[in-house]
């Protein structure tokens, strides 16, 4: 028989259960018929023009992507709107939409756990413990060899696709660092986590301006509670592109579902969808 969307949809919510994403989540089956027939699928970490554009092209029958398109709440789909015309384009063409987002975070080999993986940690856990046991937001881990914040931030923009503003960080380059915290995406909320605060240096993205400036002065001034290397008692900082942290991980998504559905191709996207295009240094 041949595989539908519907059983797509249901090996996604094997790997990743709905039920444990964050209450303001909205991922799932977002649009499509469950009966229609699935032949190849497409990752991609979002649902734009040029990945749309992708997967119609490719013929995917699916398009799997980790940031919903229907995250905010809606009151129109007209094609008036972007959000509407990259629907409507997908429902004619018969290609499904679904989204994968913080319940493909928390699991032990989601976004975080990957960055994990690639940079070698070692003991790694959650920083916030998930309902599941071994799940959870974030992870914290051991270098397998101390080595410095320079030569690791060196190591992540190896790891990570090249964006226009590659890696950033806060803190001296020659400090030791052994123990990293991280979460892929929009991470600053852990900012003040205990076990953050404990690390030599915390990974994330999309870090604003005061949280940042808050965590570093606290780190320099020595008031916080952690046990870092750095100058004071908290980590230094690392801010990577939020898209490229999260495209990490449609790899090993892709090699899952192809072993839950073998009859079904997955091919994951190459194009960069960081909406950053270039940088001005002074």
């Amino acid at each position: 028989m041949p595989t539908t969307l519907a059983d797509l949809n249901a090996a996604v919510e094997r790997l990743w259960p709905t039920e444990f994403a964050e209450g303001w989540d909205a991922p799932g089956l977002i649009s499509g018929a469950p009966g229609d027939e699935v032949r190849r699928v497409l990752l991609a970490v979002d649902a734009v023009s040029d990945t749309v554009d992708e997967a119609l092209e490719t013929k995917a029958d699916a398009l799997l992507v980790h940031h919903p398109l229907l995250l905010r709440g809606v009151t129109t789909v007209a094609e008036t709107g972007y959000k509407g015309a990259l629907l409507a384009r997908l429902i004619r063409a018969r290609c499904g939409l679904i989204a994968a987002h913080t319940n493909a975070d928390i699991v032990d080999d989601g976004t975080s756990a990957v960055i994990a993986t690639k940079l070698g940690l070692v003991d790694v856990v959650p920083i916030v413990d998930g309902a599941r046991a071994g799940t959870g937001l974030g992870r914290v881990g051991r270098m397998p060899e101390p080595t410095t914040l320079g030569r690791l931030a060196l190591a992540l923009g190896d790891v990570l696709p090249a964006t226009a503003t590659g890696v950033r960080v806060a803190g001296d380059y020659d400090q030791p660092v052994s123990t990293v915290s991280l979460c892929g995406g929009a991470g600053d909320s852990l900012l003040g986590d205990p076990a953050v605060r404990a690390s030599d240096v915390y990974i994330t993205s999309d870090l604003r301006h005061h949280p940042a400036s808050e965590s570093r002065e606290q780190t320099l001034s020595g008031s916080g509670s952690g046990s870092g290397s750095g100058a004071g008692t908290g980590p230094a900082l690392v801010d990577v592109s939020h898209w490229a942290s999260e495209w990490l991980w449609l790899e090993t998504a892709a090699a899952q579902l192809a072993k839950a559905l073998p009859d079904v191709e997955f091919a994951v996207s190459e194009l960069r969808t960081d909406p950053w295009d270039f940088v001005v240094t002074q």
